[in-house]
């Protein structure tokens, strides 16, 4: 429960630190942001030092981060690759980088990490990470889903995945649950079923 106000705290003095010209006010901001860094550091048990620079290098106007994710099936199956930071399971994707589309950030993620070219159709769902069952962490992340056809290529690992496979929806294997959840993944076979359903979103 204490995270998301300490994201709050910490939007708040990032708005400060940019908008306010008052010496005195951006002291105060200053001094918000480093109560943000001890509880952060007393609550993960890392020095305040290095918590203060992660904190500091975020700055301008607060905005939540996006991870995009591709969603391809083939039959009855979807394609997952195999983490190398945890061995386990997810979507192909990643964070999105600034000059790409969405959607061509879900194309680049399933070419580099899974060896397909694929061609986004359709934003199946817009997901606020915080109101899941991810793993918490400091960030407000959005999480982006598009439905993808494959139009060549084949499966290739990279340096970020080890493995490449396709699953069924009832042989789905431990899933990286900081990048994708079991009900998420089930809920994308729902709209594979029923292709006119709306964009979910939170």
């Amino acid at each position: 429960m204490w995270l998301p106000w300490v994201q709050r705290l910490q939007a708040i003095a990032q708005a400060g630190l940019l908008y306010s010209r008052d010496p005195f006010d951006r002291e105060r901001f200053e001094q918000l942001l480093g109560v943000v860094a001890e509880i952060l550091a007393h609550k993960l048990d890392e020095p305040v030092d290095r918590v203060h620079e992660v904190l500091k290098l975020e700055a301008g106007y607060a905005t939540p981060k996006v991870d995009v994710r591709a969603v391809v099936f083939q039959g009855e199956t979807i394609l997952l690759v195999r983490e190398a930071m945890d061995g386990r399971w997810s979507l192909p994707g990643g964070w999105a980088d600034i000059g790409e589309s969405a959607s061509e950030i879900a194309v680049r993620e399933t070419r580099e990490e899974a060896g397909y070219e694929v061609r986004a159709e359709k934003l199946l769902a817009v997901l606020d990470k915080a109101k899941h069952a991810h793993p918490r962490q400091l960030w407000y992340i959005y999480k982006l889903f598009f439905r993808c056809e494959i139009i060549g290529g084949a499966p290739k690992a990279s340096h970020e995945t080890t493995e490449v496979g396709w699953f069924s929806r009832d042989a789905l294997p431990p899933l990286s649950l900081d990048r994708n959840t079991r009900e998420q993944v089930l809920r994308l076979f729902e709209h594979k079923d029923h292709p006119d359903l709306p964009t979910d979103f939170d």
